[in-house]
């Protein structure tokens, strides 16, 4: 009963987690991109599944081999360092003053983000995990569990923001442009500042 508890909670806690700052940052600005809900909740989706992957695969070595040295604050930088390269190139792109139906290839772009994301979030949560589940089975199904959660988090996120700019919502072209601007300076800064902290400039 004592392992089963945690395992009930983890879907609960992994759609918490879709929800922190870089996150939320991360997929906003993917999915400004879209003028439509669909393939922005598709990119919610690639997140949540590359996120997933990294920490099922890392988290799975790092309980089997109590490899904690993998808990290290430079995965969050490169996740600061990615949001700044994101917001840049949101604001210099040449689609900044248009929406477009993108291919879908460009998923794998956020499922890249995701894999980047879990790097970041996995050693704190492996972690958490060991201290309170002793079983390694039972601590995978724990992380796994979890990731499912951040997806279905992330796919409410991503359907959320996406709807100023779907093309019935008609947004102003000065107002999306200022939306764009905004949520892109707010990535850039969010990300120096993980860098900074986690650098120990």
């Amino acid at each position: 009963m004592k392992t089963l508890l945690p395992i009930l909670f983890a879907s609960v806690a992994g759609m918490g987690h879709a929800f922190e700052a870089d996150h939320l940052l991360a997929v906003g600005t993917i999915i400004s991109k879209r003028d439509s809900t669909l393939l922005a909740i598709k990119d919610g989706l690639y997140w949540g599944l590359g996120h997933t992957t990294t920490l099922v695969v890392l988290g799975s070595v790092i309980i089997f081999s109590r490899a904690t040295f993998l808990n290290s604050s430079y995965f969050e930088a490169a996740v600061g360092a990615m949001l700044v390269v994101m917001g840049i190139s949101r604001l210099v792109g040449k689609d900044t003053f248009t929406t477009s139906r993108s291919p879908r290839y460009q998923h794998s772009f956020a499922y890249t983000v995701g894999l980047i994301h879990g790097l970041a979030g996995s050693g704190a949560l492996v972690l958490f995990v060991m201290s309170g589940i002793s079983d390694p089975v039972w601590g995978v199904a724990y992380i796994l569990i979890f990731g499912l959660g951040s997806m279905l988090g992330m796919l409410t996120v991503a359907g959320l923001f996406s709807i100023p700019f779907t093309k019935r919502m008609k947004i102003n072209r000065s107002l999306r442009l200022s939306a764009v601007v905004l949520s892109s300076g707010i990535c850039i800064v969010y990300g120096s500042r993980m860098i900074y902290e986690n650098l120990h400039f």
